[in-house]
């Protein structure tokens, strides 16, 4: 008699939690137009722990009203908010795309790529530019005062 094995190695799992990551990446700013909750979006206190501590942006502040705005055709916007919004969408979707694919046919496309040091440091470098820029032009347009009213020490 044989058995048939279902159980899931561990980098099916480890690529099946990247479909689903993704998934709901690109899902929450849905719901967030869905439930017309980006009326508020540009006045709302953020939930990054940082810039609630600080009242300083981090690398990653503004990419859900990024998202949304996106999603809602104001590529503008979406670029003022976090210029890595669109690329997060394409990341996203070719992630989706690309495992799947290696879930359905055993093999793995993009591992040199992905795991490569120079575009890890790259990558790594043009973030903390534009986050270091971001800083820059963040304290040039708002006062001490209004740094503290973006932060829980108000």
């Amino acid at each position: 008699m044989t058995s048939i094995n279902y159980t899931i190695n561990t980098k099916s799992k480890r690529k099946i939690y990247g479909i689903i990551g993704a998934f709901i990446t690109l899902m929450v700013p849905f719901f967030l137009i869905y439930f017309d909750q980006n009326a508020h979006l540009e006045t709302d206190q953020s939930l990054c722990p940082l810039k609630m501590l600080s009242g300083f942006p981090c690398p990653g502040c503004g990419m859900t009203k990024s998202l949304v705005y996106f999603y809602e055709g104001d590529v503008y916007k979406s670029l003022y908010f976090n210029i890595f919004g669109p690329l997060v969408v394409a990341f996203c979707v070719a992630t989706i795309i690309v495992l799947s694919t290696e879930l359905i046919t055993n093999k793995e496309y993009f591992n040199q790529l992905l795991f490569n040091k120079k575009l890890a440091y790259g990558l790594a470098i043009f973030l903390a530019s534009y986050h270091f820029i971001r800083i820059i032009y963040f304290i040039k347009n708002n006062s001490i005062d209004d740094i503290l009213r973006q932060s829980i020490w108000r």
